[in-house]
């Protein structure tokens, strides 16, 4: 009996490596399968993908360049406004003297004394021009010149060279090295010399016969 039940059954083998074969076409199949690369993208895939990424920095340039055009201009905006501030607070002194003086004219009876007043007004308006950079145009006395000069009118006269100004209308200024505005003056020319003339007739005696 111990033989009979040590008997496997027909057909039964033993565990082999048989048992877990697998054949060669099966397994070379699933080799290159997972070995596979991928697809390289095409070139209208890359043409389309470059678009996109040069797109997307256009539009971050352009958003960057308009945050500084705006940023630019309030800080443009910030320095005009100060600067007026600084002139206005500058000049304000001067406006206060000159109504002083405008109110003193009513009930002064001293015409020196108001005019003493006012010319210490003016005094202290150069000084503030002074501190400004700003300084009149050089006129009376001097040749004109159409780059600060602006001839109202020609005066003939002998005293002076031609061409010399002989009086200023309305003074011109500089701020630094820029004109601010040019002189109004009066020129000097030659004056105008008419001599006169005979007829030049001459009777002549009659020829004789």
């Amino acid at each position: 009996m111990s033989e009979e039940q040590g008997d496997k059954p027909e057909g039964q083998n033993e565990g082999t490596d048989e048992d877990f074969f697998v054949p060669e076409e099966q397994t070379a199949t699933g080799t290159e399968s997972e070995a596979e690369p991928e697809a390289e993208p095409s070139d209208l895939e890359k043409a389309r993908a470059e678009r996109d990424r040069m797109r997307d920095q256009l539009l971050r340039i352009a958003a960057d360049f308009d945050n500084f055009r705006k940023r630019s201009r309030k800080e443009i905006e910030e320095v005009r406004r100060r600067a007026i501030e600084d002139t206005l607070r500058e000049v304000l002194p001067v406006v206060d003297n000159l109504e002083r003086a405008v109110g003193a004219m009513a009930e002064a009876s001293d015409v020196a004394a108001v005019a003493q007043g006012v010319q210490m007004v003016l005094r202290s308006f150069d000084d503030i021009a002074s501190r400004l950079s700003l300084k009149r145009v050089p006129a009376v006395g001097e040749q004109f010149d159409p780059t600060c000069h602006d001839a109202m009118q020609q005066q003939e006269t002998d005293q002076h060279a031609p061409g010399t100004i002989v009086a200023e209308v309305v003074p011109g200024y500089y701020l630094g090295d820029r004109l601010l505005r040019p002189a109004m003056v009066v020129v000097a020319k030659p004056p105008s010399r008419t001599d006169d003339q005979g007829d030049g007739s001459a009777t002549g005696g009659d020829t004789p016969d």
